[in-house]
């Protein structure tokens, strides 16, 4: 493996803790309503489970209310079910077209554990990040030891693994703070 090789895959697989750290955090409350609270919620419909987003559309008219739109009406006591069956904690109500969900505020221990968890899922991005240089740094070893790259060469792929991993957990504390503000902020 040549060492831009090494980068490339080390770059790739960081970028994806990065991307997965995004999702998770966006599937954490704020005191704002975000349809993306509702992302990870499957409906029993027609005999499967099914993510939401393929059975209705889901918005945020108002910062404390989510309004789902099923694209089949036949479908809404079923998403009211599975809201109710979740361990969101939302309270749904229906009038027949629409299914509404209303927001309450986060109280101040809600919000800590929010905090708590946007820090944990954050740690565990950092963890795969670092354990991503780890392989990138022993494939460096292994092909200085294959003869494919000199002593120089690993060093340096080394060097600029070591500058990516700091990059990319930078990037990982800056989406963390901001998060973390969104959770704090009323």
């Amino acid at each position: 493996m040549s060492a831009d090789e090494i980068l490339l895959d080390a770059e790739e697989r960081m970028e994806k803790a990065v991307e997965i750290l995004k999702k998770s955090l966006s599937g954490i409350r704020t005191g704002r309503a975000n349809p993306g609270l509702v992302d990870s919620l499957r409906v029993e419909v027609y005999g499967s489970p099914t993510p939401i987003k393929q059975i209705a559309s889901v918005g945020a008219p108002e910062p404390t209310q989510i309004v789902i739109r099923p694209y089949d009406t036949t479908t809404i006591k079923d998403i009211e079910k599975a809201i109710i069956a979740s361990d969101l904690g939302f309270n749904p109500s229906s009038d027949g077209r629409v299914v509404r969900i209303n927001i309450p505020p986060l109280s101040t221990e809600v919000r800590r554990k929010m905090v708590a968890r946007i820090k944990e899922l954050a740690e565990e991005a950092k963890v795969s990040i670092r354990n991503v240089r780890r392989d990138a740094n022993k494939a460096a070893d292994a092909a200085e030891k294959d003869k494919t790259l000199s002593e120089d060469e690993r060093d340096g792929a080394k060097e600029e693994v070591q500058e990516l991993t700091k990059k990319f957990e930078a990037h990982v504390n800056e989406m963390a703070k901001t998060r973390e503000a969104e959770v704090l902020e009323d």
